[in-house]
């Protein structure tokens, strides 16, 4: 049988194999790699937030006439905005926004896609945009003739996303805009951390009483754009994963590769294969 020689260059030349290969520089860490000058992209169809139940509704009607209007703003001094307030029947009573003196009512939505209004009784708003819900309570109004030149404003009280992952700040953050895409989530946690992939990102939909989970690829703009998840909806859940360098950064036993230990675990080895090439040498 024939011995099998081994160079003493070649252990040494496979460790140092191994570690550039774990040093390796990520790929597609740009957005919109695949634009290079200026281009037209057919985009998603522009997607509203739309209220569904559970949600919490700030309706405010004005008139000419502050006292008749009043009766549809039922007034309550509380907490601040955000810290909860007290459930009374359909509506939950925030408090005013700095500087203003009024309290501010939040309808909650009932599971039938109901509000409980003053005077109008039970109005239906699941399905509607905020501009769609403020136009159904001033066609009721001025249609049974109890209020002539009604202004009504609409408000989304608890409406936001969460995003979790490779993202600097993440968390859920509320948003009151009628429309909201997954760049401005990113933006509002602060932009994907360097190790997040940008290529992966998953977005997880509540619809109905099922889940919906979209992949998005933020690197190719017509896959962004054209995504269904690229406009999101209330309560959808935005995840970045890790590239592959930031899951490398861990070690099976939990030492990160920038560590101190790691570095002293790479320096064993490398002394432990030093010493077996010296012993073949001398073989």
């Amino acid at each position: 049988m024939k011995s099998i020689k081994i160079s003493p260059y070649t252990l040494p030349l496979m460790v140092a194999v191994l570690l550039l290969g774990s040093c390796a520089t990520p790929k597609k860490i740009t957005y919109f790699e695949d634009i290079t000058q200026i281009t037209q992209t057919e985009a998603a169809a522009r997607q509203q937030i739309r209220v569904r139940p559970d949600d919490k509704l700030q309706i405010v009607v004005k008139s000419k006439d502050p006292q008749l209007s009043s009766l549809f703003n039922i007034q309550a001094i509380t907490g601040r905005v955000g810290q909860g307030g007290i459930v009374n029947g359909s509506a939950t009573t925030y408090s005013p926004a700095i500087g203003t003196s009024e309290g501010l009512l939040a309808y909650n939505v009932d599971q039938q896609g109901d509000i409980d209004f003053p005077v109008l009784g039970m109005v239906h708003v699941a399905g509607l945009t905020r501009a769609e819900v403020a136009s159904l309570i001033k066609g009721e109004l001025i249609g049974r003739d109890l209020v002539k030149d009604p202004v009504v404003t609409v408000e989304f009280l608890n409406t936001g996303v969460s995003v979790l992952g490779e993202v600097k700040a993440p968390g859920r953050y509320l948003t009151n805009r009628d429309e909201v895409t997954i760049l401005d989530a990113i933006a509002m946690a602060g932009d994907l951390n360097i190790q997040g992939r940008r290529d992966n990102v998953r977005v997880i939909r509540r619809d109905g009483d099922t889940t919906k989970a979209y992949i998005v690829d933020l690197s190719n703009s017509k896959d962004l754009f054209n995504n269904p998840a690229y406009y999101l909806q209330q309560d959808d859940v935005v995840y970045v994963e890790p590239n592959n360098y930031r899951k490398r950064e861990t070690t099976v036993n939990g030492n990160s590769s920038l560590s101190t230990s790691f570095w002293l675990s790479v320096t064993s080895v490398l002394t432990s294969v030093a010493v077996l090439v010296v012993n073949l040498i001398k073989k």
